[in-house]
Formats: structure tokens, C-alpha cells, sequence
């Protein structure tokens, strides 16, 4: 009830958002293999769920953000404690004049693209340019939309899963004109549903998590075309109501498993 959303709506089913919760967990660390370490709960901490928002990882390297809504800058502590743990090495943003969202921040495996909206401004982004200066970071304005992956993530090593809404389409032809290079795009009928997680794993190969077909039928349909991926459905009706995707409850680190 106390979690920030952009607009009104139905209650959360607080028993349901657990069991798809359990089940996005189980996915990453039964059926994947992943390691999964899980931040304690902090019942003051409503958004806490939404982990990517207070840390951005790219190699050996995390910046901690400075989310844009002030009653969610807390949760960087418990973040910076298990990232610590991992030996990474850590950048904190502490300029006061500084916003950045995870959520916002779109990495391709060659650049990062990164959402100006509400929740992440100008600065934010240098800090992000001057955090991971091995990688070219363009910025993306985001109005219609809480953030930027709020309709687009990665689908593949060179596909951009996209909207279909004119918002997400404007905010892809952006991408395209910064970018020097030319990346494949997945075009799906719901702007939620564009936001998916791909996992490249030794022994599995191209994994991508995307919504269910119970929930968003069309696009489900798109992401079956898919046929050198595993599919694997993910329902995410709860936290989705609270402004919540796939991608928004988890960090993910690619370091060897002797942790």
C-alpha cells in the first residue's frame, strides 16, 4: 500500500506478488543455477523489492545510485553491504545534485543508453559516463514512461526488445541515431512486455525471462518466435501494479561462482 506508483489503481494481492515473487527467485536459482544472494526485507522500505534502481554492475565494477524519489535512498545501504561482500569495486554517488535510477539505465554489452525522466537526471548520467569510462553513454529523454526500460530491455546479445507505443518507438529511433552501431529490434504490441531479461549461461545458452501469455498474450506470442532462445515465462501481475518489471527485482553479476 505504501509503495510509490504513478497512478491509481487496484490493491496489490500481497499473497499473490509473494508466490510470483518466490517464483522469479526459484526460475534464477533452480531451474538457471544462478547464484542468488537476497537483500534483507526492510518492512520501512516499501520499493525495497526493486533492487535495480540503487546499483548499476558492469564487470568488476558497481555504481551506487542516488534513486530520484528521496524516500528510497535508504535502500542503497543494504545494497552497498552485499555488493561489498562480492569485492566489487564501488562507486557511490553522493553528489547532491545528482538522480539515477537503475531502472533508467540500459546497457547493451557495448554502450549504455540512459532514460532522463523523472527519476534520473543529467548529472546522474555523467557520473554513470565517468564511472564506466571503458563505454560510450548516450542519454534518452523519457516522458511518458516511470523510466526508460519501462518498454525496452535486452533481448539477445544485439536485440533491443521495444514497445509498440509511440513513446517507446521515439525513444528507440533516439537510440539508433546515437548509436554507431546497428542493433536488431523486437518489436512486441505491449510496452510492458518489452521488458525482459536475457541471460547468456555456459550451459544453457540464451535464456530470456518474459511475461506470461496469461498476461500479455500478443507479445508472448512475438518472444515464441524466438527459437534459439530458452523461454521462460514469468507472471508479474502484482509489482506491476506498483510500477514494477521483470527486470526490477534483481542485479545481475557476472562473476565465477567460487563466492
Amino acid at each position: 500500500r505504501q509503495a510509490l506508483r504513478s497512478a491509481a489503481g487496484p490493491e496489490v494481492d500481497f499473497a499473490r506478488a509473494e508466490r510470483e515473487h518466490q517464483l522469479y527467485v526459484g526460475v534464477l536459482r533452480g531451474k538457471l543455477g544462478l547464484q542468488v544472494l537476497e537483500l534483507p526485507a526492510d518492512e520501512s522500505l516499501p520499493d525495497c523489492v526493486f533492487v535495480e534502481d540503487v546499483a548499476v554492475v558492469c564487470e568488476e565494477t558497481a555504481l551506487l545510485t542516488r534513486p530520484g524519489a528521496p524516500s528510497r535512498r535508504k535502500e542503497v545501504e543494504a545494497m552497498r553491504r552485499v555488493l561489498r561482500s562480492l569485492n566489487l569495486n564501488i562507486v557511490e554517488m553522493v553528489d547532491e545534485n545528482a538522480t539515477l535510477d537503475g531502472g533508467d539505465v540500459l546497457f547493451t554489452g557495448r554502450e549504455f543508453f540512459v532514460g532522463l525522466s523523472r527519476r534520473t537526471n543529467q548529472r546522474g548520467a555523467e557520473i554513470l559516463a565517468d564511472t564506466f569510462k571503458d563505454y560510450a553513454v548516450s542519454t534518452v529523454p523519457v516522458h511518458d514512461s516511470l523510466h526508460l526500460k519501462s518498454f525496452c530491455s535486452m533481448a539477445g546479445p544485439n536485440l533491443i526488445a521495444i514497445g509498440s507505443s509511440e513513446a517507446a518507438q521515439k525513444a528507440l529511433k533516439t537510440m539508433q541515431q546515437m548509436s554507431d552501431h546497428r542493433y536488431d529490434k523486437l518489436t512486441v504490441p505491449d510496452d510492458a512486455a518489452a521488458n525482459c531479461i536475457y541471460l547468456n549461461i555456459p550451459s544453457k545458452g540464451h535464456v530470456l525471462l518474459h511475461r506470461a501469455p496469461e498476461e500479455y498474450p500478443e507479445s508472448a506470442k512475438v518472444f515464441e518466435k524466438l527459437k534459439d532462445h530458452m523461454l521462460i515465462p514469468i507472471a508479474n501481475t502484482e509489482l506491476e501494479k506498483v510500477d514494477g518489471a521483470l527486470t526490477c527485482c534483481s542485479v545481475l553479476i557476472n562473476k565465477s561462482s567460487e563466492l
